[in-house]
């Protein structure tokens, strides 16, 4: 494997970029000076990125959540790993049938569809695994939450995809912008608390992240490798595991789309005809898999325009996931309100001086820009895709703060990271250790801040 296109945060774009004005070379320097000062031994990173994993592994699979209940979603995943227990992978589109059956009545209220096959046939293979023959467990039973099969495996697919997720942040950053950044974003992650709190619950969002940040990372890799065939395979899957996974994957592929049209202007690297074709034929050999386990073209477009409709009359739905375009900004704003400040500010400084900035800017504001105009289809819990980006984001204007530091500013880029990591812990114990949230609506998010309150 190559070395990373940046030795660190700054100095990649110092080659790529048109020569700065005079008044500006004063603040190129001191920033080489600050990445220079970041650098990292390769003793001193491995043991601090080995520490990292540590940490956030044990925070995703140690159960910290206060609610210890069953959400709604988890029942239907739950649902769907038994039937393709009892009637095999070969005959799932009996699960289909069942839905299209339910969802036809007059006055259905929606439900989650079987083809966000990948998720449902993870939490099948672990139960299968770990749990053999065994059987369902009455829910209502005292602890039986803790000794479902089909649950538990699936907890246990969404706490392991939340580790994968942060070590591949952690590994897109160094690739992208250096170690130091490798490291930054990796503690970053370790302590998001959308993700600790994906970790927790049989839900599908951290998952999708996970695919969503692999797509987005190896497509990097193949505008700046152009030719690389493992780069190419790995490209290629992340989008067909995106498209087997949820239907959220639009999102992302329409993001990724858009940023290989910018790079005619922005020449993050050079778009092969492979890349292209993979960017287009990869969703469709995703798309082909799930018609053929959904049972043919028609069950499979029946599925969708079944969910469609009955989402617009979900109460849930209604009474939370509307709002304006800025929905989002605000909801991120309550959770994690220091990370998006920071990555707010580097969005707008950071442009001249990494080439990457605009990259993963691009990322988040072309899907932010569909996803807030999804009618009744709003929820911070699709925010998930965007949290690496923002970690990025975040700890290059921590590393633009401590320019000023000039001979301390590794020591200062250290402690703000770890300032911000306890605060995100914080946030996390706020929300889901001491409010018990299980769902994210706006009311439930602004009352456990206390901007809302009980009279």
């Amino acid at each position: 494997m190559s070395t990373p296109a940046a030795i660190d945060l700054p100095e990649q774009s110092l080659k790529l970029a048109p020569a700065p004005a005079a008044e500006d070379a004063s603040s190129r320097r001191a920033t080489m000076a600050v990445a220079r000062r970041l650098e990292v031994s390769s003793l001193a990173f491995w043991i601090t990125a080995i520490a990292l994993l540590f940490g956030g592994t044990v925070l995703r699979f140690h159960s910290s959540a206060s609610m210890k209940g069953v959400g709604f979603d988890e029942i239907l995943y739950r649902v769907y790993v038994q039937v393709m227990d009892v009637r095999g992978v070969m005959n799932y589109d009996d699960a289909t049938q069942a839905y299209l059956a339910g969802q036809s009545r007059p006055n259905a209220k929606a439900e989650l569809p079987p083809t966000r096959f990948l998720y449902i046939f993870s939490g099948y293979l672990w139960k299968r695994a770990a749990y053999g023959d065994a059987a369902p467990v009455d829910l209502k039973k005292a602890g039986a939450i803790d000794r479902d099969p089909a649950l538990c495996s699936l907890r246990r697919v969404s706490a392991l995809f939340s580790v994968l997720l942060m070590a591949a942040a952690g590994a897109a950053a160094w690739r992208i912008a250096g170690r130091a950044a490798g490291l930054g974003v990796l503690a970053l992650m370790a302590c998001a608390p959308l993700q600790i709190h994906m970790s927790q619950h049989a839900m599908i969002d951290g998952f999708l992240a996970f695919w969503a940040t692999m797509s987005l990372w190896s497509l990097w890799e193949n505008l700046r490798q152009p030719g690389n065939a493992r780069w190419l395979f790995v490209y290629s899957a992340s989008l067909v595991c995106l498209v087997l996974t949820k239907e959220n994957a639009f999102f992302v592929f329409c993001a990724l789309a858009g940023l290989l049209a910018l790079n005619r202007w922005t020449k993050w690297g050079k778009l092969t005809r492979p890349l292209l074709l993979a960017t287009f034929l990869a969703p469709l050999g995703g798309v082909v898999i799930l018609v053929t386990l959904a049972g043919g073209v028609s069950n499979f477009v029946n599925v969708y325009r079944l969910l469609v409709a009955n989402a617009q009359h979900l109460d849930y739905a209604i009474q939370t996931g509307d709002g304006p375009w800025y929905r989002y900004l605000i909801d991120l704003m309550v959770l994690t309100p220091v990370v998006l400040c920071l990555a707010l500010a580097a969005a707008f400084r950071n442009w001249r001086e990494s080439n990457w900035t605009p990259y993963v800017v691009g990322f988040v504001a072309i899907s932010y820009a569909i996803m807030c105009n999804v009618r009744y289809g709003m929820n911070l819990r699709y925010a998930t895709i965007w949290d690496f980006p923002l970690c990025l984001l975040a700890f290059s204007q921590i590393v633009s703060f401590s320019q000023a530091a000039k001979q301390w500013g590794r020591q200062i880029v250290i402690a703000l990271v770890a300032l911000l990591c306890v605060q995100e812990l914080s946030q996390y114990h706020t929300f889901f250790v001491r409010e018990g949230l299980y769902e994210l609506g706006p009311y439930d998010l602004l009352h456990a801040v206390k901007i809302l309150k009980d009279v």
